[in-house]
């Protein structure tokens, strides 16, 4: 067990731009002790771990659904959960540095999800990656599995359908938040015989897992949005009524 003074010289060390191989051999601790730290630079304390809601005697559904409905929505998109150690996983999400409002939404819903566990965010190049390392994500979030997700089939389990059920408007937000977006498009029409160009805006959702996608419009339908595919990955949101309903329950990323 290392001390948090080594764990801090290490990180340190790293954060001169040098590699972990660098780091590594300098101090005689393992890269992959180095890139744990990373993300999570106490160490774990197993005394103060909770059980989570979907592990009680009777299964319940997270203790703040709106903040798990959207969380869902991230990790669908741009989130992953990996093995660490002692049977403890870390939920990421990749958030871009351009939406600062976003990492912030994303580490509360994290937090709120699991308040017992800290949150942490790692730097990359053009964005951060929040996350939180706790034993019981693969409880609630069983899409976990090996592979991309888009490799695997990704069904929800009836509580979390009660939950995007009560929550939808959460859920479409953290789909958008991850893997869509909020454009202004453009074209032309005739006015008194003379091209004139109109603007107009638009939101779009990109994923590679049909199976997300059918999550995402499902849940369109329920609101009353139109969509429409404008290919294997994409779903497109433009008339102005349902563009409309977008900007009131979910707005550009900020």
């Amino acid at each position: 067990m290392y001390d948090m003074g080594t764990r801090k010289r290490a990180l340190a060390m790293g954060g001169q731009g040098r590699s972990l191989n660098s780091v590594s051999k300098e101090t005689g601790i393992s890269r992959a002790a180095i890139r744990s730290w990373q993300t999570r630079v106490e160490p774990l304390d197993t005394r103060r771990a909770q059980p989570c809601p979907r592990c009680r005697d009777t299964p319940e559904d997270p203790d703040d659904p709106a903040a798990y409905a959207y969380l869902l929505g991230l990790y669908l998109g741009d989130g992953c959960i990996s093995a660490f150690r002692r049977g403890v996983h870390v939920l990421r999400v990749a958030c871009a540095d351009a939406w600062p409002g976003l990492i912030e939404s994303c580490a509360s819903a994290m937090q709120s999800v699991r308040p017992h566990n800290k949150v942490f965010r790692a730097r990359s190049q053009g964005c951060q990656y929040v996350s939180c390392a706790s034993k019981h994500w693969p409880c609630l979030f069983p899409q976990h599995g090996p592979g991309k997700k888009h490799d695997r089939k990704i069904a929800l389990e009836p509580w979390q359908w009660r939950i995007v059920d009560a929550h939808p408007w959460e859920f479409v937000r953290g789909l958008i938040h991850s893997d869509g977006c909020r454009i202004t498009n453009w074209t032309t029409r005739l006015v008194g015989g003379e091209p004139k160009r109109y603007e107009y805006p638009r939101y779009f959702f990109t994923n590679k897992s049909p199976d997300i996608l059918r999550l995402f419009t499902d849940t369109l339908d329920v609101l009353g949005v139109d969509w429409k595919q404008s290919n294997q990955r994409n779903i497109s949101i433009a008339r102005k009524s349902s563009v409309a309903l977008m900007d009131a329950h979910v707005g550009p990323k900020y």
